[in-house]
């Protein structure tokens, strides 16, 4: 199969880069296991009244590909164990100093032989106050298990995990979903459960991104509630065909101001990283986090209900 070099990060380009990328595939005959799409985990202690529904006048979230916990470094398998401990520090003191919510994490590993070997999310559940969590092993071999995931110190309901078909060379992707209780602080009504969706879609190839948003649609073809996706779409919003408008267009969802600049994510460039929002939603606020612990920036949200709603 043929994939063009100059749309491969700098990691994969040349003979070392394409081993790397081969060998971290979720194909290689005799080498890699078969990718179960039902796998992953799940988790939150119990509960008292306090975590069963988020009473805020807004709904916080934050989106951030983790890169496997390498930080800084080029690859994960140049990394030891203990750096890897200071780089997940480093991102849990990210998560617990925005506050928010919800967190959609992306490239978040489970126990792994690349990445030090332990849990990654287990780890930022430990060192944080968001414990309650679904963790998608959408990619999953001798070398590796890791996809994406929600975290949450409130209770989420009907969580789930789905890996999309596997896309040689490129390692397989999902998304996970979860469901939240949220009372608006000014609100008299009922608490209403919105529903977060954590994705991360192909980077290489467009027919795949549009494949994989197509298993999107089909899986949440009974969504009845409003919903919130964000993820790393790896691509932007300003061609015709762009995955993000895509998924806005399916959804009936939109976009922060989709044509601003100053909102890259990728090394602090490109708009690769997403917060999607329902029409009953209106963004209060929305910035990129300071503070580089990845290849990403963290993205960050306050929701509120939209006037008519």
């Amino acid at each position: 199969m043929y994939i063009q070099k100059s749309s491969l990060p700098v990691m994969f380009r040349g003979p070392w880069g394409m081993l790397v990328m081969l060998l971290s595939s979720t194909c290689v005959p005799g080498i890699c296991a078969a990718t179960d799409v039902e796998q992953g985990n799940a988790s939150c202690p119990p509960a008292g009244i306090s975590r069963q529904i988020i009473a805020s006048d807004t709904l916080d979230v934050l989106t951030l590909n983790i890169a496997h916990g390498r930080g800084k470094a080029m690859n994960q398998m140049f990394v030891t164990e203990n750096r890897h401990r200071r780089n997940l520090d480093e991102i849990a003191n990210l998560m617990s100093r925005t506050g928010a919510h919800v967190i959609a994490l992306q490239e978040a590993d489970a126990e792994s032989v690349w990445s030090g070997g332990f849990d990654h999310v287990g780890f930022l559940a430990a060192a944080t106050d968001y414990d309650c969590f679904v963790h998608g092993h959408h990619a999953d071999t001798w070398l590796f298990t890791f996809g994406a995931a929600l975290m949450s110190g409130y209770v989420m309901s009907d969580t789930g995990t789905h890996a999309f078909r596997p896309s040689p060379p490129t390692t397989t992707k999902g998304f996970v979903r979860g469901t939240v209780s949220w009372q608006n602080g000014n609100d008299e009504q009922a608490a209403r459960p919105i529903t977060l969706i954590s994705i991360h879609l192909d980077f290489s190839r467009q027919k795949v991104r549009e494949a994989q948003i197509a298993e999107l649609v089909e899986a949440l073809a009974d969504l009845s509630t409003p919903v919130v996706i964000l993820g790393d779409f790896n691509a932007d919003w300003t061609a015709d065909d762009s995955p993000v408008r895509e998924v806005a267009r399916e959804f009936n969802l939109h976009a922060f101001t989709p044509t601003a600049d100053k909102l890259g994510t990728y090394k602090g460039a490109k708009r690769l990283d997403w917060i999607l929002i329902s029409d009953e939603l209106q963004f209060l606020e929305y910035a990129v986090v300071p503070g580089l612990v990845s290849d990403h920036l963290a993205l960050f949200a306050k929701i509120g209900w939209a006037m008519d709603y």
